[in-house]
């Protein structure tokens, strides 16, 4: 155990972007509202999994929708935690602990927001290891453990708990009441047991994300490389450099979608890269020839500072390198490939790992 004060959101939201692979939500927004309630509540302790007695309950807290209309749309600042008061409420009995159900942006900042409110541990940990833009796709699924009851709450003080038959109707049930609400929600889900979590989540997530943005911060300091630092702590593989030249993005049932194309600089002058996104990016190709796939992870860094860009951030000139990261061992299985694999966005690609793919 050890605990958080505000000031750690900073490296813990920079390196949540680098992780987010484009999603998860601009971090900025709900790092100032975790810090807030932090110094209203005081510093919150951040434990280890493996801390949990094995019938403590803990639960996610997150935010659904399109990442584009999160910048706009501002929060209130009491949705996270009325979500997570009503899940409890529902179960009628305490949540020992919340944490994140993914490594990305905002919703890598918010579980502290509700962990300071209510006084509670938030574990060290998440359920991706980066950021995906469904709600199955997370490891617990991988364990057959339910993302519901579910509770779901917006700015105007609506909320609901859901029950599902699995979590791809929970996925579907929730994007259309968060269209309905306008495009964002929060939510609290996956109440697992300690005994549940030590198996099925993704360990240390929050460390590792505090670990990259310390990095970088220490890189400008020290006026170090930062995409070479990036590229050295999460170790990954510069598979392009470049400008980005076209812009397609929309919102569209209830995602960020679209596709950024990069015109290449420097050894990859005279070349092309497209990248797709649904909230996260999910493929980077020259031509016919994929150089990164989902479930590892693509994300865009900024080549002066080395901050990652989410895709609602995207911009037509600016000049990036794209880093491609391995994922967690559990998304390269058979069931973790056809839960987030490239075949189940629809891309007519076998997956390869992208350690291989940076050799070719």
């Amino acid at each position: 155990m050890r605990l958080i004060e505000a000031e750690q959101l900073e490296d813990i939201a920079l390196g949540a972007v680098v992780l987010g692979t484009g999603g998860g939500g601009d971090p900025y927004i709900g790092k100032l509202l975790s810090q807030r309630a932090i110094e209203r509540n005081g510093p919150v302790r951040l434990i280890d999994v493996d801390e949990l007695d094995d019938d403590a309950l803990v639960a996610c807290s997150a935010g659904m929708g399109a990442p584009t209309v999160m910048v706009e749309k501002i929060a209130a600042g009491t949705e996270i935690v009325e979500a997570f008061k009503a899940l409890q409420d529902y179960l009628g009995k305490p949540i020992y602990a919340t944490m994140s159900a993914e490594a990305g942006g905002d919703n890598s900042t918010g579980p502290f927001q509700v962990a300071a409110a209510l006084g509670i541990p938030c574990v060290d940990g998440d359920l991706m290891g980066r950021a995906f833009p469904e709600i199955q796709m997370v490891t617990p699924t991988l364990y057959g453990i339910s993302a519901t009851p579910m509770a779901i709450a917006d700015e105007k003080g609506n909320n609901s708990i859901l029950n599902t038959i699995d979590n791809k109707w929970t996925e579907t049930l929730s994007r259309n009441m968060t269209i309905e609400m306008g495009c964002t929600s929060k939510i609290a889900l996956f109440v697992m047991t300690g005994k549940q979590a030590k198996e099925a989540i993704v360990r240390g997530t929050i460390t590792y994300i505090e670990q990259i943005g310390r990095a970088l911060r220490a890189a400008h300091a020290e006026h170090r490389n930062p995409i070479e630092t990036v590229r050295d702590v999460t170790n990954g593989f510069i598979i392009w450099r470049g400008k980005i030249v076209d812009l397609n993005r929309r919102t569209e049932t209830g995602f960020a979608r679209g596709t950024a194309l990069i015109e290449g600089l420097g050894e990859f002058e005279g070349r092309t890269l497209l990248i797709d996104f649904q909230n996260e990016f999910l493929i980077a190709r020259e031509g016919d020839r994929a150089l990164a796939t989902t479930p590892d992870l693509i994300t865009i860094l900024d080549s002066e500072s080395g901050h990652a860009i989410t895709t609602e951030s995207l911009r037509y000139g600016f000049r990036v390198a794209v880093l491609g990261m391995p994922c967690d061992p559990r998304w390269r299985t058979p069931g973790g490939l056809e839960l987030a694999g490239p075949r189940y966005f629809g891309y007519d690609v076998d997956y390869v790992p992208i350690e291989e793919r940076a050799e070719q």
